[in-house]
This record gives C-alpha cells, structure tokens and sequence, in this order.
C-alpha cells in the first residue's frame, strides 16, 4: 500500500513538472513510479502535454507505448492514450498505438473511431479504406453502420 501512496506523491510531483514545461524532468521521475498503472497514466500525461506544446514527443511515445505494455491493464492504458492522441487530432499517432494493443476487438475499435473522425473531417476515402482494413467483423460492421447514419 505504502508503494501506492509513494506513486501517487511522485505522479503529482511529475504533473506539476509537465504543468511547468520540464518535460524531460518528467520523463526521469516518472520511470521511477513504482506502481506500473499509475507509472503509466503519468506517461500518458506527459507525451500528450508533450504533443500538445508542440514539442517533439516522438521518443516520449515509444516510451509511453512500452509502459502501458509492462502493466496488467496494458488494453486500457493503450487505448485511453491512442483515445487521447485521437482528441489531439493526431491519428496516425492513434493508429500506431492501436497497433500495440493485442486484444482484436479493442484495437478494432480505435481503428474505428479513426475513421469515423476521419470521416467527419470530410476524409471519407480514407476512412473507408480504415474500416475495410478492420479486421474484427463486429466492429466493421458497427462502423460501417455509424459511417452511413453520418452521411
């Protein structure tokens, strides 16, 4: 329990850090949270401020990427950062994470919600061409339905 609350204290010690800019400061702390969900969820924060700033945040990914990989709950944390970087606007980041994520149905569904933004965004080729290449039928067929009412 004890490693838990030392987590929480360091995540908000690393947010504070981010708030101020001092990404890479970020970055050390935050490898040292000895709690790998909380390490990660404080991951995800940093590369999403990273990418919002507009600083380069490519290395911080990889990095995210392969925390979420390391804990129990890797689906969720994968796909609340690709989810994260789908509200950036940045959806070939999204599809990359996707790609990381090793239930079907989940990284169906991110791949899904791509295209259906894409779509939106008046990218329909693409986001057709996203949907076909959906490999869990279920959703497929649940994005191809929510991509024709969108029309």
């Amino acid at each position: 329990m004890q490693a838990w609350y030392r987590s929480r204290a360091l995540y908000d010690a690393v947010m504070k850090l981010v708030k101020a800019g001092r990404f890479e400061e970020a970055l050390k702390l935050a490898s040292g949270i000895p709690d790998g969900n909380v390490r990660s969820k404080a991951m995800t924060g940093i590369v999403v401020e990273m990418a919002r700033s507009g600083a380069d945040y490519r290395e911080a990914l990889e990095r995210a990427i392969e925390t979420a990989l390391e804990t129990k709950s890797s689906i969720k944390n994968l796909m609340g950062l690709a989810f994260e970087f789908m509200e950036l606007g940045k959806f070939e980041d999204a599809l990359y994470i996707a790609e990381h994520i090793t239930d079907l149905p989940n990284r169906s569904k991110v791949q899904a919600e791509v295209a259906l933004r894409l779509a939106r965004r008046g990218e329909l080729e693409r986001a057709m061409k996203l949907i076909e290449d959906i490999l869990d039928e279920d959703v497929k067929t649940w994005a191809t339905s929510m991509l024709a009412s969108e029309l």
